[in-house]
């Protein structure tokens, strides 16, 4: 998972890129801001997301680090005190079903799926 944090009022400019890859976060800074270095410490979060909690419950839940709704979490809610905003950025996934790709042959689903671009 890959995240660019920017200011909102220059969107196009990132100013650090966190990434969530085989279970642990990184964090490469582009431009100097204080206080970048605690955004993702390895202390819970605390989220009012109602995906993360039981069916017929409500409010709060908290995430222990190590995953990666612990570190979308921590991003959304630690992101605006530094007066920066947060986007999740899709990267390239190599392969998987495509619903949309449906009317394709198998041989043509197979060029697809292991072709390089």
């Amino acid at each position: 998972m890959r995240a660019e944090l920017y200011r909102p009022e220059d969107p196009e400019q990132p100013v650090a890129i966190a990434t969530w890859l085989e279970g642990r976060p990184s964090l490469e800074v582009l431009q100097d801001v204080a206080g970048l270095d605690r955004l993702l410490r390895a202390t819970p979060v605390v989220t009012d997301d109602a995906s993360l909690r039981p069916p017929g419950t409500s409010g709060e839940v908290g995430l222990d680090p190590g995953s990666s709704a612990w570190f979308r979490a921590a991003l959304l809610s630690r992101a605006p005190a530094l007066g920066l905003a947060v986007r999740f950025v899709a990267q390239r996934i190599a392969g998987g079903w495509d619903p949309a790709a449906a009317y394709a042959t198998f041989e043509e689903e197979v060029d697809r799926l292991t072709s390089p671009g």
